[in-house]
């Protein structure tokens, strides 16, 4: 037997070289065909073969159902006996069938010899060997599953699902309004704002030839109205892979950011197969498989317990009303809840500016401070009324303490006591506090767009002392609030982040507040909660009330900010009137997350 071993890559025909041996040789007439067949020249590779149009055929439809980028084959060993009018070839062949999917087997041809001529005999295996008479090949991709958004404790937030388009083709309804109608009857259980009239407006609204989208459903939903809708004329269906909240109720006016940062990189790798197919279509044979690799889940820092916990304390409020919960170590969010009224408004707990009022006397505390000419135990006066410039500024209800530390006119918050310490200080001084506390500092942070509030400067002696008490000028919206107890909880502005494997910019770098400035203003904070009943439950708690006027001054929001060990938090009941009602918010809050 004559064995030649060849390792030449048939882009080009190798010549066997030294070969004693006169004549057509099997190996060149394998070297041919593969090389043809590698080039995509199908014509001249059938030449080589003993059936040139079903070799042609066969090959067409292989390459045709593959669709490669490019074929490498190499011939691996010829075996051929002495005097023989076979022989048979061993080759590798190798097809890349795009990004990530290269396909390599081993395969032997065999060759005969007519009329002093090698040809291929021609067989379905000489392309695959487990391709048999009457089989196709075919390629189907697999995706993997999306992958899952989880809460910092593990816990499903954004659960993969199948979500089913509802379309309706105009051009195709008939009776458009009867159609529309009954879609509204099937759908509006599940959004109220799907009615007839606004089924109507979409679909007249919509270039000619395209679907409207009347809805988008879970499986579980679209199961419910199928026997409604399935049948009815112009109206189809698609569906696709989505990432949807476990909790329909969990933190709606924040997931849709979050699911748009990660959702490109939770789809995975896909995989792929190579089969044989039947004459009807069916598969036979699984000749390659490369898995779906699913990606790595994502992960938030919201906390499903902080953020239920959250909402619960304020879905009953029946004005927009809002918490935002930090941990002051890592300034990562742990929820950011707003009930339904405030939802409507959109993610006003993350972006809504709203004057601050007391509760902005933290600021004006720690820059009295720092300016080293008061303590936390300076007599202050407390009158029920002060006039700057002409404007009279009172207390609420015109309270009057006489004097008191400036501890006591913190926990008490005398309106009086802060915008006189307001006028005493320079044009800046509060913008410059307020930023070191992560009022004014802007942040680009991955899942949500955040404003934490403004402080301008005060020239004018009378915005100056409004700006004291949290009114003037100054706004802040609940996620700003909940920074600056975060500072006041760790002393240094902590950097705000949503996701786990996300970085969040910041537009400026602050420096830390002094560790006695710090003392003083937490020393006031846990007077503050001491003189404060409904707190009672939570003596390691550190706080400040706020009431803030807005509008034309007839009316105030509630506000209640506050930290107690590695939490922090801002409580927002808009046109609450008093703060009370946003202390009862804090602590049903506290008390859910026991």
């Amino acid at each position: 037997m004559r064995v030649t071993r060849l390792a030449t890559v048939l882009v080009l025909v190798a010549p066997l070289v030294g070969c004693s041996v006169s004549g057509p040789q099997p190996g060149d007439t394998a070297n041919a065909f593969l090389a043809a067949f590698a080039k995509g020249d199908l014509a001249a590779a059938a030449g080589e073969t003993d059936s040139p149009d079903t070799a042609k055929s066969q090959m067409a439809a292989v390459r045709e159902a593959l669709e490669p980028k490019s074929v490498r084959t190499k011939v691996e060993e010829v075996n051929q006996a002495e005097g023989a009018s076979t022989a048979n070839v061993s080759y590798t062949v190798t097809w890349d069938l795009g990004p990530g999917r290269t396909w390599t087997y081993e395969n032997h041809i065999e060759l005969r010899e007519s009329d002093e001529q090698w040809q291929v005999h021609w067989s379905p295996t000489v392309i695959h060997p487990r391709l048999a008479r009457q089989q196709a090949i075919a390629v189907q991709g697999q995706q993997p599953e999306l992958a899952p958004v989880l809460d910092r404790d593990g816990n499903l937030v954004l659960a993969p699902s199948r979500v089913i388009s509802v379309l309706l083709e105009k051009e195709k309804a008939g009776n458009v309004r009867a159609v529309a109608g009954a879609l509204a009857t099937a759908l509006g259980r599940f959004d109220r704002t799907i009615t007839q009239a606004s089924i109507l407006d979409g679909v007249n609204k919509t270039p000619a030839g395209q679907p409207y989208q009347v809805a988008a459903l879970r499986q579980t939903d679209y199961d419910v109205v199928k026997p409604a809708i399935y049948d009815l004329p112009g109206v189809r269906f698609t569906s696709a892979p989505r990432l949807l909240a476990n909790d329909k109720a969990f933190a709606p006016t924040l997931l849709p950011g979050i699911r748009k940062v990660v959702e490109a990189d939770l789809t995975g790798k896909a995989g792929w197969r190579v089969i044989t197919t039947d004459p009807a279509g069916a598969e036979v044979e699984e000749l390659h498989a490369k898995a779906a690799e699913p990606a790595k889940a994502a992960r938030t820092t919201l906390s499903v317990g902080v953020q239920n916990a959250a909402q619960a304390a304020v879905d009953a409020e029946p004005a927009p009303s809002m918490i935002v919960a930090m941990q002051p170590s890592t300034g990562e969010l742990l929820a950011v809840a707003q009930n339904p009224v405030a939802d409507k408004e959109g993610p006003v707990a993350l972006m809504g500016r709203y004057p601050p009022g007391s509760t902005f006397k933290i600021v004006t505390a720690a820059a009295a401070l720092a300016g080293g000419k008061v303590t936390g135990a300076t007599p202050v006066g407390c009158p029920p009324t002060i006039t700057v410039e002409g404007r009279e500024i009172p207390n609420s209800g015109k309270f009057d303490k006489g004097t008191i530390p400036l501890s006591s006119a913190f926990a008490f918050s005398c309106n009086t006591t802060f915008a006189q310490l307001a006028t005493q200080m320079g044009p800046s001084e509060l913008t410059e506090t307020a930023k070191r506390f992560g009022l004014g500092v802007d942040f680009v942070m991955p899942g949500a767009t955040t404003v934490t509030g403004s402080v301008p400067p005060a020239s004018n002696v009378v915005e100056r002392a409004e700006d004291g008490f949290g009114q003037g000028k100054v706004v802040a919206s609940p996620f700003g609030m909940a920074l600056l107890v975060s500072t006041v909880a760790t002393g240094t502005m902590p950097t705000p982040k949503l996701l786990d494997d996300a970085t969040t910019e910041a537009d400026s770098t602050v420096e830390p507040v002094s560790p006695q400035v710090l003392a003083g203003v937490r020393a006031m904070m846990r007077e503050m909660v001491a003189i404060t009943p409904a707190l009672a439950a939570f003596p390691d708690l550190r706080g400040k009330t706020g009431t803030a006027q807005f509008g034309d001054g007839t009316h105030a929001h509630g506000w209640f900010v506050g930290y107690r060990g590695d939490l922090a938090f801002a409580v927002l009941l808009t046109g609450a009137e008093v703060s009370s009602k946003a202390v009862a918010a804090a602590a049903r809050f506290l008390s859910g997350l026991s």
